[in-house]
């Protein structure tokens, strides 16, 4: 019992505790309110810190199963708010923000002076409830008006406000998706001031894995990122500071012991929604990559759309969009599934706990009495809980907006990594570093050794290549080392059987493939114009369709008139479509406006208007007459261009001096071509042909003869 009683403390000590506790409590009330707000801003930055890799990733990863692709070899997308998010989105800011003169600097100023406004404004309005409230209880009518105007004054600063508010973000994500545009674009597509025209665009689509649907990158994802990047903003700094501003107005009215209180109380709470919620983020990047792959599905039957229904291929497209759908489908409800469990945790801790939490707070300055707080009547007491009561409101509000963050975090996560991806795609590419599915062929040792060296190419104004060898974005080795020249003038015939790498050849002329050994002398890719067998048409007028890629200023610059046009149509017989389809200014879709011959015919007008060093034809006449074949190649002979021809046409032989001919299993011939003796060796094999085809008929008819002697000699 004496042991007891020393150590319980005497009211004599309790009450020099609590009149000391008292005298310093200003002090004390201060050294809490900084604590806490050091606290916020500490937890804010930790919980939106680089986080590391799950534990089942690195799991997943000691195992060796961390290719970055599912099941289906479909490589996914890394999306976590982790350090290569902050990386990620770092390299990006650096171009929609490039300096703090800019724009959109100036833009994200206002953006925060407005918001730091609003919540000074809300501060301001949760006295004034507490007052209109106060002067209710007390039965004072003119108090009461007095704070109704007050009301309605503030009201109009308000509105502006939120007005502006909503305005200014909305600028400023067009202002980022501007830049971000601006800036893919350029890599994409080029840019006069590069020197280097890398083709991008191209090899994107056609040398590397790892974008399957660029259009929407460019389109939907960017503009995604850029609304998400505008909100977070305003949904992390503006929740942020409104917690400490309204807890701290909290903290002068219950006292910063409440608050302390309430601080423990939100956090533990807060740290289990935290373990509760879904990465979210990983699935707002894997539906956007699903809803393109379901939109590339759409555009590629819209573009295919004459060979499907000649092949009646319904039934098969149609199961390749449901495919694709379902996948969609699934994993939407898969989200919607996890969203709703999400959302009844987080309404049920967010808005009712914290809203009991509160409640209990409030009641402080009512039940009990505060040091250095004068006593209070019936009015006083009301208006102290009604004003504690909407700020709490509004921190509560705040703080879960801060919750809620994270959340937009991550969807900001699955679009920075969407977005990024491109990015580091296109500079890949541009450094010729590609990835792509190869054949299986490509393993072996010999190939594997072509693959990894890189060949030389050399300005030259004619074609020569040595030792090149042929090879497809997928690996395979069409032919191992290729030697051949072309001199301005000597027209080049191309022949073989299909998939030898006659059309490969035109790909490495034009800088589109890499080259991966021996050495490459060409002209610049300007100097060439590539005349497919379906010619690229563009969307603008006829004009346009003849000077493409020129614009109406760079013809006019060049001193040709609408009139020397005319006069080029004219020798592909093309002039009176001027006037069939409304002048040079008609606007069509000139694939579906135009046949098939005519399209070619168009393509070769091109040519002449452009009057490169070389052409490069693949099956480039197949859709025209003849006779008129022959004078547009003449015409371009006379012109000074230079042809690479690849056709299957005798008559085309006599234009061209030289022949490159593949076998088809690797092999080739190159030699001089004389088309007079290589036409009547033809049409000797054709004669042989034809007689070899009449043989089973002459020997049939021969055993019907000998059957008939041979009766008539019995009889």
């Amino acid at each position: 019992m004496p042991v007891q009683s020393t150590l319980r403390p005497s009211a004599d000590s309790l009450a020099r505790l609590a009149n000391a506790y008292a005298r310093h409590r200003p002090l004390v009330q201060r050294a809490l309110t900084v604590s806490f707000v050091f606290y916020v801003i500490a937890s804010t930055y930790r919980g939106f810190s680089a986080r590391p890799a799950s534990s089942a990733s690195s799991a997943s990863k000691r195992k060796g199963k961390a290719t970055g692709k599912d099941a289906d070899g479909a490589t996914k997308p890394r999306v976590a708010v982790d350090a290569l998010f902050y990386q990620r989105l770092s390299r990006i800011l650096r171009i929609v923000i490039p300096s703090i003169r800019s724009k959109e600097a100036l833009l994200l100023f206002m953006h925060s002076s407005l918001l730091i406004f609003r919540t000074v404004i809300s501060l301001y309005v949760a006295a004034l409830d507490g007052k209109i409230v106060a002067s209710l209880v007390r039965a004072q009518p003119v108090p009461f008006l007095l704070n109704i105007l007050r009301w309605l004054l503030v009201a109009i600063p308000a509105t502006w406000t939120n007005s502006w508010l909503s305005y200014v973000q909305n600028k400023l994500a067009l202002a980022y998706r501007t830049r971000l545009t601006q800036e893919v674009m350029r890599q994409y597509l080029g840019d006069e001031a590069d020197p280097q025209d890398l083709k991008v665009f191209y090899k994107l689509a056609n040398l590397d894995d790892r974008i399957k649907n660029p259009d929407q990158m460019i389109t939907h994802d960017i503009q995604r990122f850029s609304t998400h990047l505008a909100a977070i903003y305003a949904n992390v700094a503006k929740p942020v500071l409104d917690v400490i501003l309204y807890n701290y107005q909290l903290s002068q009215n219950v006292g910063a012991e409440g608050l302390v209180l309430l601080t423990v109380l939100v956090q533990a709470s807060a740290a289990l929604l935290r373990a509760l919620t879904p990465a979210f983020g990983q699935y707002t990047a894997l539906s956007a990559q699903l809803a393109g792959n379901l939109r590339h599905t759409h555009s590629r039957l819209a573009e295919f759309a004459e060979e499907v229904a000649f092949f009646g291929g319904e039934e098969a497209e149609k199961v390749l969009v449901e495919r694709e759908y379902a996948g969609l489908v699934k994993h939407e409800n898969r989200v919607l599934r996890k969203r709703w469990w999400h959302g009844c945790v987080e309404e049920g801790i967010v808005k009712w706990l914290w809203g009991s939490f509160g409640l209990c707070i409030c009641a402080i300055p009512v039940f009990f009495k505060l040091p250095g707080v004068a006593a209070l009547d019936m009015g006083g007491r009301t208006e102290g809980f009604v004003t504690n009561r909407r700020l709490l409101l509004s921190a509560s509000d705040a703080f879960g907006r801060v919750m809620y963050s994270y959340k937009d975090l991550s969807e900001l996560a699955g679009y920075t990594t969407r977005v990024a991806t491109l990015l580091e795609t296109m500079a890949d590419v541009r450094k010729g570093r590609f990835e792509k599915a190869l054949v299986s062929s490509a393993s072996v040792e010999e190939n594997a050794k072509i693959l990894r060296g890189r060949g030389v190419v050399l300005e030259s104004e004619e074609i020569q290549f040595e030792n090149v060898p042929i090879v497809t974005p997928n690996g395979d080795i069409l032919v191992r080392s290729l030697s051949f020249y072309v001199k301005p003038g000597q027209h080049l015939l191309i022949v073989g059987p299909n998939g030898c790498g006659k059309s490969s050849l035109f790909r490495i002329l034009g800088g589109l493939w890499p080259v991966y050994g021996g050495i490459v002398r060409k002209p610049p890719a300007s100097q060439f114009i590539l005349i497919p067998q379906r010619p690229y048409l563009s969307l603008g007028t006829l004009r346009d369709q003849v000077i493409y890629p020129h614009s109406k200023e760079d013809m006019e610059a060049r001193g040709i008139t609408d009139e020397d046009l005319r006069a080029i149509l004219a020798v592909v017989q093309m002039e009176n479509i001027i006037e069939r389809e409304g002048g040079w200014d008609a606007a069509r879709e000139w694939r579906e406006a135009l046949s098939g011959g005519d399209q070619q015919k168009l393509a070769w007008a091109r040519l002449f208007y452009h009057k490169p060093k070389y052409a490069v034809l693949d099956e480039a006449t197949s859709l025209v007459p003849p006779d008129m074949e022959g004078m547009m190649m003449e015409h371009a002979t006379r012109l000074g261009i230079t042809l690479l021809t690849v056709s299957h046409r005798p008559s085309l032989w006599k234009y061209h001096s030289m022949i490159l001919q593949y076998d088809g299993q690797g092999g080739y011939v190159f030699t001089k071509l004389d088309a007079e003796k290589r036409l009547a060796l033809q049409q000797e094999k054709e004669a042989l042909d034809l007689k070899l085809l009449e043989v089973p008929k002459m020997k049939a008819r021969l055993a019907e003869l000998q059957e008939l002697a041979a009766e008539r000699t019995r009889v």
